[in-house]
């Protein structure tokens, strides 16, 4: 990259948008933090990322096939929105992961490609989000209203539901991308590196409008979680007269207990992110410490309970643990030749 061509143009819209009296040698040290990413710091974030997707990718693979194999489990409302819960989450591990094995291997990503790549990460992780919520509005007409609640959520219904999920997701990511691309100046750095940590540090440098529509779209999925959170403590209000709370380790304290864990682990990383990007903008810390900590929360917190999810769903609800035990019986069963059956037999 010719850093020649961008160098003026950064400072003199950071010390415009920002401050006028802060220094150029502290300008020109974020000039080459855009410019020459920290090698060392992408090759060590990624670790964590690629980990998760690992360990994710083989649990995830097994609970969906244990749904999409059990005919009981696909009629089921509550194990059709966790599927795509879990799918939109390892395809958004699977991004995440291609993206950091091409910032490792040093291998240049056009601007054309670097955006796909961070529209498909938005479009699932929006996915993901919108699941977790249906979810939650799952559980509430299951709890609250038993006796109607075929008739409200049938499985037709919500696979239309998740059809009409995705297209919002679509939509939206399109709307937040089209915004971004018309309001960027021609003269605009871009990284050589395409990281998700390091565009979302560069947006709170541009203008006015663009960080305020980046904080508005942290903001909007906190308020969404805000609210699906505010649902599960009213549920638990409703639910406590019923005697499924004196017991620590009855089903259904265990049951909220996990889906609050979840909900937390995906609701901590958006409040830290903005409270990051608002301790930025008013220069409480700088930009080093910044991009470190957005580099912690996008490849360390918030893979990290797309990780974890399939191993407590697959463990939590008895139908798909069963269904995984019989699966694994079935394939030792396979595995066992007819020679080996003949010959176990005569040795018994």
């Amino acid at each position: 990259m010719n850093s020649t061509k961008c160098h003026a143009p950064l400072i003199s819209q950071r010390s415009l948008n920002l401050s006028r009296t802060i220094d150029d040698t502290f300008l020109h040290k974020e000039h080459e933090w855009i410019t020459n990413p920290p090698v060392m710091e992408i090759k060590l974030f990624f670790i964590p990322a690629a980990t998760c997707f690992i360990v994710a990718v083989f649990a995830t693979a097994a609970v969906l096939l244990t749904i999409l194999s059990t005919f009981s489990l696909r009629k089921e409302t509550r194990f059709i929105l966790m599927g795509n819960a879990l799918l939109s989450d390892l395809l958004y591990l699977f991004v995440n992961a291609t993206a950091g094995i091409c910032n490792v291997s040093n291998v240049k990503v056009s601007k054309g490609a670097c955006a796909m790549i961070l529209f498909f990460l938005s479009v699932t992780y929006s996915g993901g989000v919108l699941t977790t919520a249906l979810m939650v509005v799952d559980t509430y007409l299951a709890i609250l209203w038993p006796l109607r609640y075929s008739s409200i959520l049938p499985p037709s219904r919500t696979k239309k539901l998740i059809v009409f999920l995705w297209i919002t997701s679509l939509f939206s990511s399109a709307v937040m991308f089209l915004v971004l691309h018309f309001t960027q100046k021609p003269d605009t750095c871009h990284p050589d590196s395409c990281s998700l940590p390091l565009i979302f540090v560069m947006t709170l440098h541009a203008e006015e409008a663009i960080r305020l529509f980046h904080i508005l779209c942290i903001t909007a999925f906190l308020l969404c979680f805000s609210l699906i959170i505010c649902c599960y403590v009213f549920l638990c209000y409703k639910t406590r007269q019923s005697g499924v709370w004196k017991s620590l380790s009855s089903r259904a304290n265990i049951t909220f207990m996990m889906h609050h864990f979840i909900l937390f682990s995906y609701y901590l990383p958006l409040l830290l992110l903005l409270a990051e990007s608002v301790l930025y903008i008013n220069k409480i810390i700088d930009y080093r410490t910044s991009l470190l900590a957005t580099f912690t929360i996008c490849d360390v917190l918030i893979v990290l309970p797309k990780c974890i999810s399939p191993y407590l769903y697959g463990f939590r609800y008895r139908e798909i643990y069963r269904s995984l035990q019989l699966l694994h019986t079935f394939k030792l069963h396979v595995l066992v030749q007819p020679k080996n059956r003949l010959a176990l037999s005569r040795g018994t």
